[in-house]
Formats: structure tokens, C-alpha cells, sequence
């Protein structure tokens, strides 16, 4: 039986993410999104029926799970690690694009939708920065963090961790990055009274 050489689904999604992350999503069209992941545009309409809002919403949750899933194996080792390792992440998609990659989840959250109403890639980004927040707390605590300064704490880990990597891409230079890690990790030492 010969093997169909249609990309999957899956690949044409993480093409999608890797695209919003270069691009944003306003200039992530369909037929950009088909070359970026080597597939063929009938392919990709046959698998997003809905169109760009319903492929821009799997590549946000993609992305969401992804570091999601990277973040949670490695906060098992504390903090301040899964703090380590969440940066080793981004600096990797960043210098290895050439300065040209970033967060898809933010590439979502910073563009104005289409329309008056919340769009899914938008619920989708607001849900994958919450369960990033999620995780960190969890580990805060676990070390021994105040349960009602972890929260608080995690969403600034968040959106520095966010705003830096804008920054490294703006200055091609992981200066800011490397800035906001000394300090990110100062905190969750102060927060839970010992390094990892």
C-alpha cells in the first residue's frame, strides 16, 4: 500500500505557529501558512474548514501545550529550573530564528481581532498564558512560596518572561532576556527562602 505523502495535520498546525510566531497573525494567511508547512492548499482548507481563525486557534493551543508540557517536566525540579528551562526555550527559538521568531501565544494577544467579538485565538492565548501561570504557581507553593503572593508572582514570570523576548527580537541581542532571568530568579529565591 503506498504511503500518502499529504503532511498531517499536525504539521500543518506547528507550520502555523511557527508562522504566527515570525509574522503575527494578520499577515499568517491560509496560502502563507500552506507554503511555510510545505503543504498543499487544498490540504490545508480540507483540514481547517473553518478557515484561518480555526487554524490560528489550534497553532495558539499547539503552542500553549507545548511549552505547557515542557514547563510542567521540568518545575518538577523546582522553580527556579522550570524558570531556567522556560527561557532555555524561548533563547532557542529566538537565536536560532535569527531574531526572527517569538511567542505565537503573544503574536495572537498583542493584534487586534478581525472583529468586535473575542475571537477563539484570543480565548485560546488567554487560556495557554493562565495554564503557564497555573503551572508556576503550583510549583511555587510546593516550595514553599505564600499561596497568595504565587499568584502573583507567576503572572509577572509570565509576562516578563513575554515582554523580554519582544525585547531580544526588537535588539537582536538576548541582552533583555538574560536581564530579566537574573531578576526573575532573585524573586522565586526570595519567594521560597532557597535556590533549587
Amino acid at each position: 500500500m503506498a504511503k500518502s505523502s499529504a503532511p498531517s495535520r499536525d504539521r500543518i498546525v506547528a507550520g502555523a505557529a511557527d508562522l504566527i510566531s515570525r509574522r503575527g497573525l494578520n499577515a499568517a494567511s491560509i496560502r502563507e501558512v500552506a507554503k511555510h508547512a510545505k503543504a498543499p492548499l487544498g490540504s490545508t482548507y480540507h483540514y481547517f474548514p473553518e478557515g484561518k481563525q480555526q487554524l490560528a486557534t489550534e497553532a495558539v493551543r499547539y503552542a500553549g501545550t507545548a511549552v505547557a508540557g515542557i514547563l510542567q517536566k521540568e518545575l518538577d525540579a523546582g522553580p527556579v529550573a522550570g524558570l531556567r528551562a522556560f527561557l532555555a526555550l524561548w533563547r532557542g527559538i529566538v537565536v536560532e530564528s535569527d531574531f526572527r521568531a517569538g511567542c505565537p501565544v503573544l503574536a495572537v494577544s498583542v493584534e487586534e481581532p478581525a472583529a468586535d467579538e473575542l475571537s477563539p485565538a484570543l480565548v485560546a492565548a488567554a487560556e495557554a498564558f493562565q495554564e503557564w501561570e497555573r503551572l508556576l504557581v503550583e510549583t511555587l507553593c510546593a516550595h514553599g512560596a505564600d499561596p497568595e503572593q504565587a499568584p502573583g508572582l507567576a503572572a509577572l514570570i509570565v509576562a516578563s518572561v513575554e515582554g523580554a523576548i519582544a525585547m531580544s527580537r526588537a535588539e537582536r541581542s538576548m541582552r533583555p532576556l538574560d536581564r530579566v532571568a537574573q531578576q526573575l530568579e532573585a524573586l522565586i529565591v526570595g519567594a521560597v527562602g532557597r535556590p533549587d
